[in-house]
């Protein structure tokens, strides 16, 4: 309200000061062209007419100052508010949500989308209101002037009207076309970025930038089919605002000679309508501005709309123990349509361990991602404690686990930030903080690692901890489930990348640590599951057979052919 209060007053300063000039000029004809004697004392009371201008000049310039610091600053602070807005509404979004959308598109709607939604709201609604409040004062004074040559300037207007409508949707048309091709550039560059060793590793260097250059020239085409339309805007109300001013100058040049108008209600006029150039010609910027942050708000509440299909049915935070329990679940994935699990029931007590162990797709990771409720189950149920764990508020749920995943992800911190990233109140006790650190990575078998690097665990790892090796990731990780020391333990094949001495050593130390906590050990080695208390073979998304780990063998089936071949492959590279 401040800011369209400041531009109306910015606009009738300005344009209330346009008499003064018409009749500065009149007064110092007259009196040139019927007392010529009287030049000097003409030209000391111009000074009066001029201190007017100044003045009004100056405080004009001021209430726009004052609507620049209102609008613009109202922007910033819009343009803040919804980059955190986008930010939040991502957290919450499923992990199905990830799957189907790219990391650079995500990237471009919180950056550059937000960006040209600020620039309408700031700029954009500032220079509208200039023109509107500009337009209609200057409108209003023109009427007053002379009635008929403000119609002869509003002849024009029909066909500005028009073409700027036509020329809006054209624009907001390839406006969001310019933004779908930025994020698919966004995208191709995360990409590179993200697997520059596996680029480099195959020398695709040359390919690489010949594909990102063919995306780079499509953006191009497509931008200069937006920038020539708005090229071809401005010039044509430019043409449109000089045709009012030739029928102006005419029509009043010609009532000048027959004396029914004076020079400087002639020239006032024309200053009326100068004044009416630079927001009319604006008006393809603006409408520029306008048709961009429009095709990037609707991008925008694309995903701002899209609703999490994993939520909370209750904020109301529950203890829980440690039982879990699979009834009946069978899970597809909603984007591949791939049936992972089939129908599997099972039950692991509280304080008691599972290994889950099978061949590649059988299903294993599917389980530890429903029990995370990463996924929901296509049919029957997930508990833990006896509850359905769709009824629990997630807060609950995914503070009580401490999940290891197959994929490990580090941030680009050091070392103890990672392990401590599960930490919540890191200012409490720094000491005591990084005693429990220390222990973690001692316990994931990384310690020795750690305290060899130059800076120990100061040590940065870099964008997804490319400067470890895969097995040091997969240790920190765990260190990281571990400083949680949640009621239920799950680790998903994580620790296939570590040699056989120190899986036994992260096994000897995990074992400690399981006492007392529910644990479920996913993993395709027979020597990381046969310490569970009990052993689940998964086969094509089904339960194969279950049982410890001396029944399995005993069983003579698929555990037990798994065990003899990984055992004779181990044998033969000790020989």
């Amino acid at each position: 309200m401040s800011g369209f209060l400041f531009v109306t007053l910015s606009g009738w300063f300005k344009v209330y000061s346009t008499p003064y000039i018409g009749k500065g000029i009149d007064y110092a004809y007259n009196t040139v062209s019927k007392y010529p004697s009287g030049i000097p004392y003409a030209a000391n009371h111009l000074l009066f007419y001029v201190a007017i201008l100044i003045g009004m000049s100056i405080i004009s310039g001021f209430f726009l100052f004052l609507t620049r610091q209102t609008l613009i600053v109202t922007s910033r602070l819009i343009e803040y508010d919804l980059k955190n807005e986008v930010f939040e509404h991502y957290q919450k979004l499923d992990l199905a949500f990830y799957k189907r959308n790219n990391t650079g598109d995500l990237m471009n709607r919180i950056s550059e989308d937000v960006s040209r939604v600020r620039m309408y709201i700031g700029p954009a609604i500032m220079y509208s209101l200039n023109t509107v409040t500009i337009v209609v004062i200057t409108f209003i004074k023109m009427f007053e002037v002379d009635a008929m040559y403000t119609l002869y300037v509003l002849a024009p207007m029909p066909l500005l009207y028009f073409s700027i409508y036509y020329i809006s949707s054209l624009m907001n048309k390839k406006s969001t076309l310019v933004q779908q091709q930025l994020s698919t550039l966004f995208t191709k560059a995360q990409e590179t970025f993200s697997g520059i060793r596996v680029i480099k590793s195959y020398r695709m260097e040359s390919r690489l930038i010949s594909d990102y250059d063919k995306e780079c020239l499509e953006y191009k085409k497509k931008n200069m089919s937006l920038v020539k339309v708005d090229s071809l805007f401005q010039p044509f109300l430019m043409v449109l605002v000089g045709l009012s001013q030739v029928i102006v100058i005419y029509v009043g040049g010609r009532d000048v000679i027959h004396g029914t108008v004076t020079i400087g209600k002639i020239a006032e006029f024309m200053i009326y309508v100068t004044n009416l150039t630079m927001p009319i010609a604006s008006l393809g910027w603006v409408t520029s501005l306008v048709q961009r942050a429009a095709a990037s708000q609707t991008r925008i509440n694309e995903f701002l709309e899209t609703k999490p299909t994993i939520y909370s049915q209750t904020d109301k935070e529950v203890p829980l123990s440690g039982e879990i329990e699979f009834d009946d679940v069978t899970f597809v994935y909603p984007d591949s349509g791939i049936k992972a699990l089939n129908d599997v029931s099972f039950k692991v007590a509280e304080h008691e361990s599972l290994g889950i162990i099978g061949k590649t797709g059988s299903g294993k990771s599917t389980v530890a991602q429903l029990l995370c409720r990463l996924y929901d189950p296509t049919e029957g149920k997930v508990k833990i404690g006896g509850q359905n764990i769709a009824q629990l508020p997630l807060s609950s749920l995914r503070e009580h686990i401490g999940y290891v995943p197959q994929e490990v992800f580090l941030f680009s911190e050091s070392i103890a930030d990672n392990i401590a990233f599960s930490v919540k109140n890191k200012m409490a006790d720094k000491e005591a903080l990084k005693a429990n650190v220390e222990k973690a990575a001692k316990d994931a078998a990384i310690y020795g690692n750690i305290k060899e690097f130059p800076q120990g665990f100061e040590t940065m790892v870099g964008e997804r901890g490319i400067t470890l090796s895969g097995g040091q990731k997969q240790r920190v990780s765990i260190a990281r489930a571990m400083l949680k020391a949640p009621g239920i333990l799950v680790f998903d094949d994580s620790i296939s990348a570590v040699d056989t001495n120190t899986e036994q050593e992260i096994l000897m130390n995990m074992q400690k640590l399981m006492k007392g906590r529910t644990t479920i050990i996913i993993s395709h080695r027979i020597s990381s599951v046969k310490m569970c208390d009990k052993v689940l073979v998964l086969n094509n998304g089904a339960m194969a057979e279950y049982g410890t780990h001396e029944q399995l063998i005993g069983n003579k089936g698929m555990y037990a052919e798994m065990h003899d071949m990984q055992l004779t492959e181990q044998q033969q590279k000790t020989a």
